[in-house]
Protein backbone atom coordinates (compact mmCIF):
# COMPACT_ATOMS: atom_id res chain seq x y z
CA UNK A 1 0.00 0.00 0.00
CA UNK A 2 1.35 3.43 -0.89
CA UNK A 3 1.58 5.79 2.11
CA UNK A 4 -0.90 8.15 0.48
CA UNK A 5 -3.55 5.44 0.21
CA UNK A 6 -3.95 5.33 3.98
CA UNK A 7 -6.87 7.56 4.98
CA UNK A 8 -6.81 8.62 8.62
CA UNK A 9 -10.09 8.57 10.51
CA UNK A 10 -11.31 11.46 12.65
CA UNK A 11 -10.26 9.58 15.78
CA UNK A 12 -6.63 9.92 14.72
CA UNK A 13 -6.85 13.69 15.28
CA UNK A 14 -8.35 13.39 18.77
CA UNK A 15 -5.49 14.94 20.74
CA UNK A 16 -5.11 17.78 18.24
CA UNK A 17 -8.82 18.55 18.59
CA UNK A 18 -8.54 18.70 22.38
CA UNK A 19 -5.51 20.98 22.29
CA UNK A 20 -7.09 23.22 19.64
CA UNK A 21 -10.11 23.67 21.89
CA UNK A 22 -7.82 24.53 24.80
CA UNK A 23 -5.95 27.04 22.63
CA UNK A 24 -9.24 28.81 21.92
CA UNK A 25 -9.70 29.16 25.70
CA UNK A 26 -6.32 30.83 26.14
CA UNK A 27 -5.39 32.50 22.82
CA UNK A 28 -7.78 34.72 20.83
CA UNK A 29 -8.50 32.88 17.60
CA UNK A 30 -6.76 29.76 18.85
CA UNK A 31 -3.43 30.72 17.25
CA UNK A 32 -0.91 33.55 17.52
CA UNK A 33 -1.01 34.16 13.75
CA UNK A 34 -4.32 34.52 11.89
CA UNK A 35 -2.99 32.56 8.90
CA UNK A 36 -2.35 29.62 11.26
CA UNK A 37 -5.86 29.73 12.71
CA UNK A 38 -8.19 26.75 12.88
CA UNK A 39 -10.57 28.57 10.52
CA UNK A 40 -7.93 28.17 7.80
CA UNK A 41 -8.16 24.37 7.95
CA UNK A 42 -10.92 21.75 7.79
CA UNK A 43 -12.99 22.08 10.94
CA UNK A 44 -12.26 18.68 12.47
CA UNK A 45 -8.72 18.25 11.16
CA UNK A 46 -6.55 20.96 12.71
CA UNK A 47 -3.23 19.30 13.57
CA UNK A 48 -1.28 20.64 16.54
CA UNK A 49 2.37 20.04 15.72
CA UNK A 50 5.19 18.86 17.94
CA UNK A 51 8.28 18.81 15.74
CA UNK A 52 9.69 18.90 12.24
CA UNK A 53 12.67 17.61 10.25
CA UNK A 54 13.41 18.64 6.69
CA UNK A 55 10.04 18.91 4.93
CA UNK A 56 8.24 16.57 7.36
CA UNK A 57 6.28 17.49 10.51
CA UNK A 58 4.55 15.43 13.23
CA UNK A 59 1.47 16.22 15.31
CA UNK A 60 0.43 15.35 18.87
CA UNK A 61 -1.47 12.30 17.60
CA UNK A 62 1.68 10.91 16.00
CA UNK A 63 0.58 11.63 12.43
CA UNK A 64 3.37 12.45 9.98
CA UNK A 65 2.96 14.94 7.13
CA UNK A 66 4.84 16.38 4.21
CA UNK A 67 4.51 20.09 4.90
CA UNK A 68 4.06 22.88 2.37
CA UNK A 69 4.11 26.59 3.06
CA UNK A 70 6.92 25.83 5.52
CA UNK A 71 6.21 28.22 8.37
CA UNK A 72 4.27 30.72 6.23
CA UNK A 73 7.15 30.67 3.72
CA UNK A 74 9.75 31.45 6.40
CA UNK A 75 11.63 28.13 6.13
CA UNK A 76 13.45 27.57 2.85
CA UNK A 77 16.22 25.21 4.00
CA UNK A 78 14.05 22.78 5.96
CA UNK A 79 13.10 22.31 9.60
CA UNK A 80 16.05 21.71 11.91
CA UNK A 81 18.60 22.50 9.18
CA UNK A 82 21.83 21.46 10.89
CA UNK A 83 24.17 24.35 9.89
CA UNK A 84 21.62 26.88 11.14
CA UNK A 85 20.96 24.97 14.36
CA UNK A 86 24.70 24.54 15.01
CA UNK A 87 25.44 28.22 14.37
CA UNK A 88 22.68 29.31 16.73
CA UNK A 89 23.68 26.87 19.48
CA UNK A 90 27.32 27.98 19.35
CA UNK A 91 26.40 31.66 19.41
CA UNK A 92 23.81 31.72 22.18
CA UNK A 93 26.19 29.90 24.52
CA UNK A 94 27.94 33.28 24.83
CA UNK A 95 24.77 35.28 25.45
CA UNK A 96 21.77 36.46 23.47
CA UNK A 97 21.09 40.12 24.22
CA UNK A 98 23.39 42.90 25.39
CA UNK A 99 23.43 46.62 26.24
CA UNK A 100 25.59 47.57 23.27
CA UNK A 101 25.89 46.41 19.65
CA UNK A 102 27.81 43.21 19.04
CA UNK A 103 30.37 42.40 16.39
CA UNK A 104 27.77 40.00 15.02
CA UNK A 105 25.48 42.93 14.14
CA UNK A 106 28.16 44.43 11.93
CA UNK A 107 28.96 41.11 10.27
CA UNK A 108 25.27 40.41 9.59
CA UNK A 109 24.77 43.91 8.13
CA UNK A 110 27.78 43.40 5.86
CA UNK A 111 26.40 40.04 4.73
CA UNK A 112 23.01 41.54 3.98
CA UNK A 113 24.33 44.52 2.02
CA UNK A 114 26.65 42.26 0.06
CA UNK A 115 23.58 40.28 -1.03
CA UNK A 116 21.45 43.34 -1.80
CA UNK A 117 23.65 45.73 -3.80
CA UNK A 118 20.70 48.08 -4.34
CA UNK A 119 20.76 49.00 -0.64
CA UNK A 120 23.35 51.13 1.16
CA UNK A 121 22.19 50.66 4.76
CA UNK A 122 20.08 48.16 6.70
CA UNK A 123 18.35 48.00 10.05
CA UNK A 124 17.19 44.72 11.59
CA UNK A 125 13.95 44.09 13.46
CA UNK A 126 11.81 41.11 14.37
CA UNK A 127 8.76 41.10 12.10
CA UNK A 128 7.76 42.29 8.68
CA UNK A 129 5.08 44.72 9.83
CA UNK A 130 7.62 46.75 11.80
CA UNK A 131 9.84 46.99 8.75
CA UNK A 132 7.09 48.03 6.33
CA UNK A 133 5.69 50.60 8.77
CA UNK A 134 9.16 52.04 9.26
CA UNK A 135 9.51 52.31 5.48
CA UNK A 136 6.21 54.20 5.21
CA UNK A 137 7.18 56.51 8.07
CA UNK A 138 10.54 57.21 6.47
CA UNK A 139 8.97 57.94 3.09
CA UNK A 140 6.58 60.40 4.71
CA UNK A 141 9.46 62.13 6.46
CA UNK A 142 11.52 62.33 3.26
CA UNK A 143 8.71 63.73 1.13
CA UNK A 144 6.69 65.70 3.65
CA UNK A 145 3.60 63.91 2.33
CA UNK A 146 1.10 61.60 4.03
CA UNK A 147 -0.69 59.61 1.34
CA UNK A 148 0.46 56.10 0.45
CA UNK A 149 -0.27 54.16 -2.74
CA UNK A 150 -0.84 50.45 -2.05
CA UNK A 151 -0.77 47.77 -4.70
CA UNK A 152 -3.84 45.52 -4.78
CA UNK A 153 -1.97 42.70 -3.05
CA UNK A 154 -3.01 40.70 0.02
CA UNK A 155 -0.96 41.99 2.95
CA UNK A 156 1.63 44.56 3.98
CA UNK A 157 1.37 45.21 7.73
CA UNK A 158 -0.59 44.69 10.93
CA UNK A 159 -0.39 48.43 11.57
CA UNK A 160 -3.21 50.93 11.17
CA UNK A 161 -2.07 52.43 7.86
CA UNK A 162 -2.73 49.07 6.18
CA UNK A 163 -5.20 47.13 8.35
CA UNK A 164 -7.38 50.23 8.42
CA UNK A 165 -8.01 49.63 4.70
CA UNK A 166 -9.24 46.04 5.24
CA UNK A 167 -12.56 44.63 6.46
CA UNK A 168 -10.92 43.68 9.80
CA UNK A 169 -10.50 47.29 10.94
CA UNK A 170 -12.07 47.21 14.39
CA UNK A 171 -10.40 49.64 16.80
CA UNK A 172 -8.76 51.65 14.04
CA UNK A 173 -9.77 55.28 13.39
CA UNK A 174 -11.37 55.89 10.00
CA UNK A 175 -8.65 58.45 9.35
CA UNK A 176 -5.98 55.72 9.33
CA UNK A 177 -7.14 54.40 5.97
CA UNK A 178 -8.06 57.76 4.54
CA UNK A 179 -4.50 58.50 3.50
CA UNK A 180 -4.21 55.53 1.15
CA UNK A 181 -5.00 55.00 -2.50
CA UNK A 182 -4.84 51.66 -4.31
CA UNK A 183 -3.57 50.72 -7.75
CA UNK A 184 -3.65 47.54 -9.81
CA UNK A 185 -0.72 45.23 -10.42
CA UNK A 186 0.51 45.37 -14.03
CA UNK A 187 -1.68 48.45 -14.54
CA UNK A 188 0.56 51.47 -15.15
CA UNK A 189 -2.42 53.68 -15.85
CA UNK A 190 -3.75 53.09 -12.35
CA UNK A 191 -0.30 53.90 -10.89
CA UNK A 192 -0.21 57.14 -12.89
CA UNK A 193 -3.70 58.04 -11.65
CA UNK A 194 -2.71 57.38 -8.03
CA UNK A 195 0.32 59.66 -8.31
CA UNK A 196 -1.25 62.39 -10.42
CA UNK A 197 -1.78 64.78 -7.51
CA UNK A 198 1.92 64.82 -6.53
CA UNK A 199 0.85 64.15 -2.95
CA UNK A 200 1.86 60.49 -2.48
CA UNK A 201 4.80 59.75 -0.19
CA UNK A 202 5.35 56.14 -1.20
CA UNK A 203 4.33 53.39 -3.55
CA UNK A 204 4.54 50.05 -1.76
CA UNK A 205 4.23 46.76 -3.62
CA UNK A 206 5.54 43.26 -4.10
CA UNK A 207 7.52 43.18 -7.33
CA UNK A 208 5.94 39.78 -8.03
CA UNK A 209 3.69 37.28 -6.27
CA UNK A 210 3.00 33.57 -6.38
CA UNK A 211 0.33 34.19 -8.99
CA UNK A 212 1.56 37.24 -10.90
CA UNK A 213 4.77 38.12 -12.72
CA UNK A 214 5.46 41.70 -13.84
CA UNK A 215 4.51 42.46 -17.43
CA UNK A 216 7.38 43.72 -19.61
CA UNK A 217 8.15 47.30 -18.66
CA UNK A 218 5.75 47.45 -15.70
CA UNK A 219 8.27 47.72 -12.85
CA UNK A 220 10.48 50.10 -14.83
CA UNK A 221 7.37 52.15 -15.54
CA UNK A 222 6.51 52.32 -11.84
CA UNK A 223 10.08 53.39 -11.11
CA UNK A 224 9.86 56.17 -13.70
CA UNK A 225 6.50 57.39 -12.41
CA UNK A 226 7.80 57.52 -8.83
CA UNK A 227 10.82 59.55 -9.96
CA UNK A 228 8.63 61.90 -11.98
CA UNK A 229 6.26 62.59 -9.07
CA UNK A 230 8.81 62.70 -6.24
CA UNK A 231 7.47 59.49 -4.65
CA UNK A 232 9.59 56.83 -2.97
CA UNK A 233 9.32 53.28 -4.29
CA UNK A 234 9.19 50.52 -1.67
CA UNK A 235 9.49 46.84 -2.61
CA UNK A 236 8.10 44.39 -0.07
CA UNK A 237 10.53 41.45 -0.34
CA UNK A 238 9.06 39.42 2.53
CA UNK A 239 8.20 36.52 0.23
CA UNK A 240 10.38 37.16 -2.82
CA UNK A 241 13.57 37.64 -0.81
CA UNK A 242 15.40 34.29 -0.50
CA UNK A 243 12.67 32.57 -2.54
CA UNK A 244 13.00 34.30 -5.93
CA UNK A 245 16.65 35.00 -5.18
CA UNK A 246 18.89 35.70 -2.19
CA UNK A 247 19.26 39.14 -3.77
CA UNK A 248 15.53 39.66 -3.94
CA UNK A 249 13.07 40.32 -6.73
CA UNK A 250 14.74 43.67 -7.35
CA UNK A 251 17.76 41.73 -8.61
CA UNK A 252 15.68 39.29 -10.67
CA UNK A 253 13.78 42.06 -12.47
CA UNK A 254 16.54 44.67 -12.51
CA UNK A 255 14.66 47.54 -10.85
CA UNK A 256 16.10 49.27 -7.80
CA UNK A 257 13.64 50.55 -5.17
CA UNK A 258 14.39 53.41 -2.81
CA UNK A 259 13.58 51.19 0.19
CA UNK A 260 12.92 47.48 0.59
CA UNK A 261 11.57 45.37 3.44
CA UNK A 262 12.60 41.81 4.21
CA UNK A 263 11.70 38.98 6.59
CA UNK A 264 10.34 35.44 6.53
CA UNK A 265 13.11 33.24 5.06
CA UNK A 266 16.01 35.50 6.09
CA UNK A 267 16.85 33.25 9.04
CA UNK A 268 15.14 29.95 8.11
CA UNK A 269 12.30 30.47 10.57
CA UNK A 270 14.13 32.41 13.26
CA UNK A 271 12.50 35.83 13.84
CA UNK A 272 14.29 38.46 11.78
CA UNK A 273 13.24 41.25 9.43
CA UNK A 274 14.99 44.17 7.84
CA UNK A 275 14.49 47.61 6.37
CA UNK A 276 17.06 48.47 3.71
CA UNK A 277 17.52 51.40 1.40
CA UNK A 278 19.41 54.33 -0.01
CA UNK A 279 21.80 56.04 2.37
CA UNK A 280 20.35 59.53 1.94
CA UNK A 281 17.01 58.28 3.27
CA UNK A 282 18.14 55.77 5.88
CA UNK A 283 20.44 58.33 7.52
CA UNK A 284 17.35 60.26 8.64
CA UNK A 285 17.05 57.62 11.33
CA UNK A 286 20.68 58.02 12.38
CA UNK A 287 23.11 60.57 13.77
CA UNK A 288 24.51 61.99 10.53
CA UNK A 289 21.70 64.29 9.54
CA UNK A 290 20.80 67.92 10.10
CA UNK A 291 17.12 67.22 9.38
CA UNK A 292 14.57 66.27 12.06
CA UNK A 293 15.29 62.67 13.01
CA UNK A 294 12.96 59.77 12.19
CA UNK A 295 12.30 57.19 14.90
CA UNK A 296 13.00 54.49 12.37
CA UNK A 297 13.28 51.15 14.15
CA UNK A 298 14.30 50.51 17.74
CA UNK A 299 13.56 47.11 19.21
CA UNK A 300 15.00 45.33 22.22
CA UNK A 301 15.15 42.01 20.43
CA UNK A 302 15.97 43.20 16.91
CA UNK A 303 19.69 42.36 17.12
CA UNK A 304 19.58 39.36 19.47
CA UNK A 305 22.32 36.95 18.55
CA UNK A 306 20.33 33.78 17.80
CA UNK A 307 18.52 35.17 14.76
CA UNK A 308 21.59 36.98 13.42
CA UNK A 309 23.64 33.79 13.70
CA UNK A 310 20.84 31.93 11.89
CA UNK A 311 20.81 34.60 9.18
CA UNK A 312 24.56 34.32 8.60
CA UNK A 313 24.27 30.52 8.32
CA UNK A 314 21.46 30.98 5.78
CA UNK A 315 23.65 33.36 3.80
CA UNK A 316 26.46 30.80 3.80
CA UNK A 317 24.11 28.14 2.43
CA UNK A 318 22.84 30.43 -0.31
CA UNK A 319 26.41 31.32 -1.29
CA UNK A 320 27.73 27.77 -1.37
CA UNK A 321 24.65 25.86 -2.50
CA UNK A 322 21.57 26.44 -4.63
CA UNK A 323 18.50 26.44 -2.35
CA UNK A 324 16.40 28.37 -4.86
CA UNK A 325 17.27 25.84 -7.56
CA UNK A 326 16.28 22.96 -5.26
CA UNK A 327 12.98 24.66 -4.37
CA UNK A 328 12.25 25.22 -8.05
CA UNK A 329 13.16 21.63 -8.95
CA UNK A 330 10.75 20.31 -6.32
CA UNK A 331 8.07 22.77 -7.41
CA UNK A 332 8.31 21.87 -11.10
CA UNK A 333 8.21 18.16 -10.31
CA UNK A 334 5.19 18.67 -8.05
CA UNK A 335 3.31 20.87 -10.52
CA UNK A 336 3.91 18.39 -13.34
CA UNK A 337 2.81 15.42 -11.25
CA UNK A 338 -0.33 17.06 -9.86
CA UNK A 339 -1.32 18.49 -13.24
CA UNK A 340 -1.00 15.05 -14.85
CA UNK A 341 -3.08 13.43 -12.09
CA UNK A 342 -5.78 16.10 -12.37
CA UNK A 343 -5.92 15.70 -16.13
CA UNK A 344 -6.16 11.91 -15.86
CA UNK A 345 -9.10 12.35 -13.48
CA UNK A 346 -10.88 14.63 -15.94
CA UNK A 347 -10.76 17.57 -13.54
CA UNK A 348 -8.98 20.12 -15.73
CA UNK A 349 -10.49 23.51 -15.04
CA UNK A 350 -11.55 22.50 -11.54
CA UNK A 351 -8.16 22.08 -9.86
CA UNK A 352 -4.98 23.84 -10.96
CA UNK A 353 -1.45 24.40 -9.71
CA UNK A 354 -0.14 27.86 -10.57
CA UNK A 355 2.72 30.18 -9.65
CA UNK A 356 6.47 30.35 -9.66
CA UNK A 357 8.00 26.88 -9.07
CA UNK A 358 9.40 28.05 -5.71
CA UNK A 359 6.05 29.52 -4.64
CA UNK A 360 3.22 27.36 -5.93
CA UNK A 361 -0.44 27.60 -4.95
CA UNK A 362 -3.41 25.44 -5.85
CA UNK A 363 -6.66 26.86 -7.16
CA UNK A 364 -9.87 24.94 -6.46
CA UNK A 365 -13.01 25.39 -8.53
CA UNK A 366 -16.60 24.25 -8.20
CA UNK A 367 -18.70 22.50 -10.82
CA UNK A 368 -18.70 25.63 -12.99
CA UNK A 369 -15.00 26.25 -12.44
CA UNK A 370 -15.52 29.28 -10.15
CA UNK A 371 -13.09 29.58 -7.19
CA UNK A 372 -14.63 27.91 -4.16
CA UNK A 373 -13.69 27.89 -0.47
CA UNK A 374 -15.86 24.83 0.05
CA UNK A 375 -14.03 22.83 -2.61
CA UNK A 376 -10.70 24.16 -1.31
CA UNK A 377 -11.57 22.85 2.14
CA UNK A 378 -12.54 19.47 0.74
CA UNK A 379 -9.20 19.23 -1.04
CA UNK A 380 -7.33 20.25 2.14
CA UNK A 381 -9.30 17.67 4.12
CA UNK A 382 -8.46 14.83 1.77
CA UNK A 383 -4.78 15.77 1.60
CA UNK A 384 -4.51 15.98 5.39
CA UNK A 385 -6.07 12.53 5.72
CA UNK A 386 -3.34 11.26 3.39
CA UNK A 387 -0.37 12.89 5.09
CA UNK A 388 0.00 16.25 3.31
CA UNK A 389 -0.23 19.49 5.30
CA UNK A 390 -0.33 22.87 3.64
CA UNK A 391 -2.51 25.74 2.49
CA UNK A 392 -0.40 25.85 -0.67
CA UNK A 393 2.23 23.85 -2.52
CA UNK A 394 5.08 26.20 -1.52
CA UNK A 395 8.22 24.06 -1.42
CA UNK A 396 11.54 24.29 0.38
CA UNK A 397 15.02 23.15 -0.54
CA UNK A 398 14.42 20.20 1.81
CA UNK A 399 11.60 18.68 -0.24
CA UNK A 400 12.95 15.45 -1.69
CA UNK A 401 11.75 13.47 -4.67
CA UNK A 402 10.19 11.04 -2.17
CA UNK A 403 8.25 13.89 -0.57
CA UNK A 404 6.98 14.98 -3.97
CA UNK A 405 6.06 11.42 -4.94
CA UNK A 406 4.05 10.98 -1.75
CA UNK A 407 2.27 14.28 -2.38
CA UNK A 408 1.38 13.42 -5.97
CA UNK A 409 0.10 10.04 -4.79
CA UNK A 410 -1.99 11.77 -2.09
CA UNK A 411 -3.48 14.09 -4.68
CA UNK A 412 -4.22 11.19 -7.02
CA UNK A 413 -5.96 9.28 -4.22
CA UNK A 414 -7.94 12.36 -3.15
CA UNK A 415 -9.24 13.20 -6.62
CA UNK A 416 -12.06 10.61 -6.69
CA UNK A 417 -13.62 12.42 -3.71
CA UNK A 418 -13.22 15.75 -5.50
CA UNK A 419 -14.75 14.16 -8.61
CA UNK A 420 -17.78 13.07 -6.57
CA UNK A 421 -18.29 16.65 -5.37
CA UNK A 422 -18.00 18.03 -8.90
CA UNK A 423 -20.46 15.49 -10.26
CA UNK A 424 -22.90 16.22 -7.44
CA UNK A 425 -22.40 19.98 -7.70
CA UNK A 426 -21.88 20.13 -3.92
CA UNK A 427 -19.49 19.08 -1.15
CA UNK A 428 -22.44 18.01 1.03
CA UNK A 429 -21.85 14.60 2.57
CA UNK A 430 -18.16 14.72 1.66
CA UNK A 431 -16.84 17.73 3.61
CA UNK A 432 -16.84 17.34 7.38
CA UNK A 433 -17.66 20.67 8.99
CA UNK A 434 -17.76 24.19 7.58
CA UNK A 435 -15.55 25.60 4.80
CA UNK A 436 -12.49 27.69 5.53
CA UNK A 437 -12.87 31.47 5.48
CA UNK A 438 -10.58 34.40 4.65
CA UNK A 439 -8.19 35.11 7.52
CA UNK A 440 -8.87 38.86 7.32
CA UNK A 441 -12.65 39.32 7.59
CA UNK A 442 -15.03 41.52 9.56
CA UNK A 443 -16.73 38.88 11.72
CA UNK A 444 -15.97 35.44 13.11
CA UNK A 445 -18.79 34.09 10.93
CA UNK A 446 -18.77 31.62 9.20
CA UNK A 447 -16.19 29.85 11.38
CA UNK A 448 -16.95 31.15 14.85
CA UNK A 449 -16.35 28.74 17.73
Amino acid sequence: MRPAEKVWAAAQFEQSAKLQARLHDLVPGGAHTYARGSDQYPEFITPILTRGAGARVWDVDGNEYVEYGMGLRSVTLGHGFAPVVDAVAATIADGVNFSRPTELELAAAEDFLDLVPGADMVKFAKNGSDATTAAIKLARAVTGRIRVALCEQPFFSTDDWFIGTTPMNGGIPDSAGAGTVRFGYNDLDSVAAALAGDDVAAVIMEAATATAEPAPGFLAGVRELCDRHGTLLIFDEMITGFRWSAHGAQHVYGVRPDLSTWGKAMANGFPLSALAGRREYMELGGLRTDRPRVFLLSTTHGPETASLAAFRAVVDEYRSGDPVGRMEHAGRRLADGVTAAVSAAGLDGHLRVIGRPSCLVFVTGDRGGAPSQAYRTLFLQELLRRGVLGQSFVTSAAHTDADIDLTVAAVRDALPVYRQAIDAGSVAGLLQGRPVAPAIRRSAHPRGV
